[in-house]
C-alpha cells in the first residue's frame, strides 16, 4: 500500500494550530480548531491511562500545560477529561473526542508515544478507535514495536516511522544500547514496512531518509519546523512539513 495523497498536501500543524500568545495550548481542543481553520493536518500525541485509554497529550505527566500532577499512566480517562490546561477552560480530550470533534474535515497524523516495554494496548485502543471513523488519518512512533503492532493490528492504517539521526540525547538514555540500536538507520522498515517517515529536520538531509524517499518511494515528512531556515530545508529535503510558531502562507 503506498501512502495516500492527503498526507503531504497540506502542512501538518504541529499537536495542532496552538498559540500560547492567544490562550491556544498544543493538543486541546482549541488547538484543533484552529488548525481545522486553517485547512491544515493535525498532528497529535496519544497516552495510554490506567484504563486502556488513549488520551491526546504529549508529556507522560501532567503539569508542564496542564492543572495537576502525576503520570497520565496512573491515571483514568475520566480523571484525565477533567484535568484543564492552564489559564483556560479547556480539558484534555481522548482520541474518540478528537476524532468526533474534527470529524473527518482535515488529516489526523497521530503519534504514538511509548514506554518501549512492550505493551500494545495504546495501539489496539486506536484501533478500535479508528476503526469507526470515517476521515483520513495515520498513526507513527519513534518505537520499532509500536510500528509493528499498527502493521499487525490496522494493516490499512497509513503507518509511519519517525526517525533522526542518532539516539544520544539525554531524552533516549532510558533505552537499552540494544533498542537505540535498533531504531538507527530506519533499520527495521523491512520488518515493520512503513508507508512514510518523519525526521527530525535539524539532522537532514541525512542516508536513511533519502533512501527511503528516493529508492522506496516513501513520502517524507519532517519535524518540527519553527524558523526560516528549517523551512527552506523541510522544502529542500522532504515531502512536507510538521510546524508550530508561525501560519504557512501555502
Amino acid at each position: 500500500m503506498r501512502a495516500p495523497s492527503w498526507l503531504t498536501a497540506r502542512p501538518v500543524a504541529h499537536r495542532g494550530l496552538h498559540d500560547l500568545a492567544r490562550g491556544i495550548v498544543e493538543n486541546m481542543p482549541g488547538a484543533a480548531e484552529a488548525a481545522i481553520a486553517g485547512s491544515f493536518s493535525i498532528e497529535c500525541d496519544v497516552q495510554l491511562t490506567a484504563d486502556g485509554e488513549a488520551m491526546v497529550h504529549h508529556d507522560d505527566g501532567l503539569g508542564r500545560l496542564t492543572e495537576g500532577s502525576g503520570a497520565l499512566l496512573d491515571k483514568t480517562a475520566a480523571e484525565l477529561k477533567a484535568v484543564r490546561f492552564k489559564n483556560t477552560s479547556e480539558r484534555m480530550m481522548s482520541l474518540g473526542d478528537l476524532c468526533a470533534l474534527v470529524a473527518g474535515r482535515v488529516p489526523l497524523v497521530i503519534e504514538i508515544k511509548s514506554h518501549f516495554d512492550g505493551d500494545r494496548k495504546l495501539v489496539r485502543r486506536m484501533a478500535e478507535v479508528l476503526g469507526s471513523y470515517q476521515g483520513p488519518a495515520a498513526a507513527m512512533s519513534f518505537d520499532p514495536d509500536q510500528v509493528l503492532a499498527l502493521r499487525e493490528t490496522m494493516p490499512k492504517l497509513p503507518r509511519g516511522i519517525i526517525a533522526q539521526r542518532s539516539y544520544d540525547d539525554d531524552e533516549w538514555k532510558k533505552l537499552t544500547p540494544e533498542q537505540r540500536d535498533g531504531m538507527l538507520h530506519l533499520r527495521h522498515a523491512f520488518h515493520t514496512e512503513p508507508h512514510f517517515v518523519a525526521f527530525w529536520v535539524n539532522q537532514l538531509p541525512a542516508p536513511a531518509p533519502w533512501i527511503a524517499r528516493h529508492i522506496f518511494g516513501l513520502p517524507l515528512l519532517t519535524w518540527t519546523v519553527r524558523t526560516p531556515e528549517q523551512r527552506q530545508r523541510a522544502a529542500r529535503y522532504a515531502d512536507q512539513m510538521i510546524f508550530e510558531g508561525f501560519r504557512p502562507e501555502t
